[in-house]
């Protein structure tokens, strides 16, 4: 098993190794061609360690086994895990090979990370989280954003509401969507939240693609969105506050209606 304190392996023979079942390529899977085999290949190994075929602390299969599987060079396998190693998948050591590592050091606002995490088996606990952490930050950060919000950025967002309005589809819409939320971040006036924009239109993508919403929920959320704009552009914190608890306890119920 990994080391308690630092999660790394100590030797590989206290180290579970990959089953052998989940380094098989899967029977339809298309042979990994072009400059970006790297890439897909990155993908494929990232999304099996998300949702749990290679628990943390296992050591995965070698590059010229990986070079086997995927019918793929040795130098596109060594920069796959140099790419999952900088999202804090990974860890590497000579002699030892590479590990997975502890969930608490992968990058969850990295947006392939976050695209593995909600095609995994365990992605409506990922989207409960991201709600408990919205429900955390963006009332607070909507309240900011209407007591410091430029000209410029209220345009931003009113757009983001116009479009939403007008999209002819339901990615466009969800696309704006993302873009209204961003906006409101940016408007906050503080730096440190602009990065959770990846957490919100990530959770935001990936909710809407699995639920087929009615017209009339549709217009709802397009009042909730207006009362949130309306509340910005008047600056007032407190108005803004409540606005956004009310969207997203909205948010909350299309989670329990598509889970059930």
């Amino acid at each position: 098993m990994p080391d308690k304190k630092s999660g790394r392996p100590t030797t590989p023979v206290e180290v579970a190794t990959a089953d052998s079942s989940a380094t098989t390529r899967r029977p339809n899977a298309a042979r990994m061609t072009g400059a970006s085999v790297h890439l897909s290949l990155a993908g494929e190994i990232g999304l099996r360690i998300v949702r749990g075929d290679y628990p943390p602390g296992t050591i995965l299969p070698n590059e010229a086994k990986w070079s086997q599987v995927f019918d793929v060079s040795r130098s596109a396998v060594r920069e796959a895990i140099k790419m999952l190693m900088a999202k804090g998948l990974l860890s590497s050591r000579p002699k030892i090979g590479s590990w997975v590592e502890p969930k608490e050091r992968w990058n969850l606002l990295d947006r392939d990370v976050l695209g593995w995490y909600v095609a995994s088996p365990d992605r409506e606990s990922f989207l409960r989280a991201v709600q408990e952490l919205r429900h955390m930050i963006e009332p607070e950060a909507t309240a900011l954003a209407a007591a410091r919000r430029s000209e410029a950025q209220m345009e931003a967002i009113s757009q983001a509401l116009r479009d939403m309005d007008q999209a002819t589809s339901l990615q466009q819409r969800t696309e704006a969507d993302a873009r209204f939320h961003i906006a409101i971040l940016h408007a906050s006036g503080n730096d440190l939240l602009v990065p959770l924009g990846v957490l919100i239109e990530s959770a935001l993508n990936h909710l809407f693609a699995h639920v087929t919403r009615e017209e009339d929920d549709l217009q709802y959320v397009i009042k909730l969105h207006e009362n949130i704009e309306k509340s910005v552009r008047l600056q007032r914190p407190n108005m803004a506050r409540n606005a956004v608890r009310k969207l997203l306890a909205n948010t909350d119920h299309i989670i329990a209606r598509w889970s059930r």
